[in-house]
C-alpha cells in the first residue's frame, strides 16, 4: 500500500477536528445552522493554516446528503468524493497557473448550468491574488450576483493584491498562524495514533521550526521520523533541524556577565565544531534575552515547566535591565551584519566582544592582558601618577552635580567640567582593540537616517571630532557621570546622526545622580523610540558603563546645542544686516537713487580664510 504523508492523512475532515481557527469555525457553524449562507467567502492566511481544508469542509457541509449542516456525515457520496478530490460539483482552481481572462471566462460560462449531483456548485480559487486585472474584471458581476446554485470560495496568502471591488463582494476570514501549544498538542495526538514514540521537547522544536504552519509541522514530523528511525527524541530532532542547545546560550550569557572573553571564544568554537549556524545562534540569543527582559518586568510570565525556567529566572535577577537591552540590540543588529562579515565565525565573535565592551565588564578583560602589556603597565608615567587624583571628584563637586540647572545652570556645568587625564599605557593597550573596531552604534538604522529628511543645520563631524571623542572615551571608569564640558557643547560632538543627533542637540541638561542623567526635551515624541536608545548606547560606550538617561518634558530654556546654534546664527544675521546698513556704498545708493534694502535678502557670509 502506498504511504500517505501525515499532512494528507491527518487533514481535518470536519469543523470539530480543525485546530487553531476557532473564530472562523464559529462564524461558519452559526451561518450553516441558521441557513444564512453567503455566496462568496475569502480565506486569507499564511501557508499551512487550513485555507484549503476549510474550503473542503464547507463544500461538504453545503452538499452533504443529510442536508445543509455544520456537521457533515463524512460517509455519503458527496462527503467521500470531496475528501478524495473527485466530486464533480466541487472544483479547485489554482489561480497561479490559470490566471488569465480566458480561463476565468470558461469557468463562468460553466457556472450558469445546474449542479450535476450536488446541491451547490462550489468553485474554490486558490491563490486568487495571482489573477490578472482582466480576469478580476471578468468575474466581478458573477461574483456579486451569482446563480443561486453557485458558491465561490477564494483563498490567498496576500490579500493586499486583491482589488477592493472583489473584497467588498466576499465575507473575509483571516486565518491565524497556529500557536506553538496547538501544534504540539496536535502532533501528540497524531504520533499516539501512529504508535510512534516521542519526547515532548522534540515536538516543541518541530512546532517552533514550523513557524505557525500545521502542514509544515507535519512535514517536518515525517522527516524527523525518517531521520530518527521512528523514535523522536530531542537530540535527534535538534540534530536534524540544526538548532542550538539553549544551554550553550545560557553559558554564553554567563560568560558575558562575568566578562570572560576566553569562555565566549570557547562557546563559539563549540558551535563551529557542531556545524551550527551562527545566524540562528544570534536569533536564538535574541529570543532568550527577550524572555529574560520579560521576566524582569513580569516575574510570573514564565512557565515553571519550561526547561529553561530556572536559568531564565537566575539571569533575570543577575543581569542589569540596561545590559539585557544592549545585548538584545547587538544580537539583532549583528545578525544582519553577518552577510558583510568576512565569515560567520568572525561576525559572531565580534558581536560577543562588542557585548563585552558595552557591558562595562572590564575586570575580566584586564585580567587577560598580554605579558608585554602588563610589563609596560608596571612602568609608572606622569599621566598614570596624576590619574588617581584627577579621576576622583571632590565631595563638593559630587553634591553640586545633582543640582537643577534652573537654580544655577552655569555653575553646575562648570563644576562638571573636569579635564580628561591621558590614560596609562595599560588602558591604551586594552582599549585599542575595542576602539579600533567599527561599533554597531556608529551606524544609524535606515529608518532613522537623516538622508531623507531635512533636519536643518546639523554639525558635520570630521576626523578631529571623531579622534577627540575616541580619546575621551578612554577616560577611567568612574562611579558617576562627569562631563568634560557643558552639555550643549558636549552633545554637539557626539557621533550621532538623524533623529538621535536631533534628540541630543535639542535636549537640555537637568541633573545627574551617579550613573543616571536627566535631560529636558520640549516634545515627548522626541524622547521615545530607537533614537533615544541610540543616545543611551553612545553615552554608555563613551563613559564605559551603562548610562541611564531619563527625560522630562518641558519648555526649552535656551540651553541646548540647538538653541545655542540658533542664537549664534541670529547674531551673525544681525551683524550682517548692520554691516550692510552702515556700508558707504549702500548709503549712497539709498540717498542718490532712493534705493532700499529688501528685507530677508541679506545672508551672513563665510569668514575669509
Amino acid at each position: 500500500m502506498t504511504y500517505l504523508v501525515l499532512a494528507r492523512k491527518w487533514r481535518p475532515r470536519s469543523f470539530d477536528t480543525l485546530v487553531g481557527q476557532d473564530h472562523v469555525v464559529r462564524a461558519l457553524t452559526h451561518a450553516l445552522t441558521t441557513q444564512r449562507l453567503h455566496h462568496a467567502w475569502l480565506f486569507t492566511g499564511t501557508r499551512g493554516v487550513g485555507k484549503t481544508t476549510l474550503s473542503r469542509i464547507l463544500a461538504k457541509a453545503l452538499n452533504c446528503e443529510t442536508g445543509i449542516t455544520a456537521t457533515p456525515c463524512g460517509v455519503c457520496q458527496a462527503c467521500t468524493q470531496i475528501d478524495e478530490g473527485r466530486f464533480v460539483d466541487y472544483l479547485e482552481l489554482d489561480a497561479a497557473s490559470n490566471r488569465g481572462v480566458e480561463e476565468m471566462t470558461q469557468l463562468l460560462e460553466q457556472a450558469v448550468y445546474s449542479p450535476s449531483v450536488g446541491r451547490f456548485k462550489v468553485y474554490m480559487i486558490d491563490e486568487v491574488h495571482m489573477l490578472t486585472g482582466h480576469a478580476f474584471n471578468a468575474m466581478l458581476k458573477t461574483l456579486e450576483e451569482p446563480p443561486a446554485h453557485v458558491k465561490f470560495i477564494l483563498a490567498t496568502t496576500d490579500p493586499q493584491k486583491i482589488p477592493v471591488t472583489v473584497l467588498s463582494r466576499c465575507l473575509q476570514f483571516n486565518l491565524k498562524q497556529m500557536p506553538g501549544d496547538a501544534i504540539v498538542g496536535h502532533l501528540e495526538q497524531v504520533l499516539e495514533a501512529e504508535e510512534i514514540p516521542f519526547e515532548v521537547p522534540a515536538l516543541r522544536l518541530l512546532g517552533q521550526a514550523a513557524s505557525g504552519s500545521m502542514r509544515d509541522a507535519l512535514s517536518l514530523t515525517d522527516q524527523a521520523i525518517a531521520y530518527s528511525a521512528g523514535n523522536l527524541t530531542e537530540e535527534s530532532v535538534r540534530g536534524m533541524l540544526g538548532t542550538i542547545d539553549q544551554r550553550h546560550l545560557v553559558r554564553l550569557l554567563d560568560a558575558l556577565q562575568a566578562g570572560e572573553a576566553s569562555a565566549v571564544l570557547e562557546i563559539a568554537d563549540e558551535l563551529a565544531t557542531r556545524g551550527l549556524s551562527y545566524r540562528a545562534a544570534l536569533a536564538d540569543l535574541a529570543i532568550l534575552l527577550s524572555r529574560v527582559a520579560i521576566v524582569q518586568r513580569v516575574a510570573q510570565a514564565i512557565d515553571d515547566a519550561d526547561p529553561l525556567a530556572v536559568d531564565i529566572k537566575r539571569l533575570a535577577s543577575s543581569l542589569q535591565p540596561d545590559a539585557v537591552q544592549l545585548f538584545y540590540t547587538v544580537a539583532v543588529h549583528s545578525r544582519s551584519e553577518l552577510a558583510i562579515a568576512p565569515d560567520e565565525y568572525a561576525g559572531f565573535v565580534m558581536a560577543c566582544l562588542r557585548m563585552l565592551s558595552l557591558s562595562g565588564a572590564a575586570g575580566g578583560a584586564k585580567q587577560q592582558a598580554t605579558p608585554a602589556i602588563a610589563q609596560a603597565a608596571n612602568t609608572p608615567s606622569t599621566a598614570a601618577q596624576a590619574q588617581p587624583s584627577a579621576a576622583k571628584p571632590s565631595s563638593a563637586h559630587a553634591q553640586s552635580s545633582t543640582r537643577s540647572p534652573s537654580a544655577a545652570p552655569s555653575s553646575t556645568l562648570q563644576l562638571n567640567a573636569v579635564a580628561t587625564v591621558a590614560p596609562s599605557v595599560n588602558q591604551q593597550s586594552e582599549d585599542s582593540d575595542v576602539d579600533s573596531e567599527p561599533s554597531y552604534l556608529d551606524h544609524e538604522p535606515e529608518y532613522f537616517s537623516g538622508n531623507d529628511i531635512d533636519y536643518g543645520s546639523e554639525p558635520v563631524f570630521d576626523q578631529a571630532d571623531d579622534a577627540q571623542f575616541a580619546q575621551a572615551s578612554t577616560a577611567p571608569v568612574s562611579d558617576t557621570i562627569i562631563l568634560p564640558e557643558p552639555w550643549a557643547a558636549f552633545s554637539a560632538k557626539l557621533p550621532l546622526s538623524g533623529m538621535a543627533a536631533q534628540l541630543a542637540r535639542q535636549s537640555e541638561w537637568v541633573a545627574v545622580s551617579g550613573r543616571a542623567m536627566t535631560l529636558r526635551v520640549a516634545s515627548k515624541a522626541l524622547a521615545v523610540g530607537a533614537h533615544a536608545d541610540r543616545l543611551r548606547a553612545v553615552l554608555t560606550e563613551y563613559f564605559g558603563f551603562v548610562v541611564q538617561v531619563n527625560f522630562e518634558i518641558g519648555a526649552a530654556q535656551g540651553q541646548s546645542a540647538h538653541a545655542v546654534d540658533l542664537a549664534a546664527q541670529a547674531a551673525r544675521q544681525q551683524a550682517a544686516e548692520h554691516s550692510v546698513t552702515i556700508d558707504p556704498f549702500v548709503q549712497a545708493l539709498v540717498k542718490d537713487f532712493g534705493a532700499h534694502v529688501v528685507p530677508g535678502s541679506i545672508r551672513p557670509g563665510h569668514a575669509a580664510l
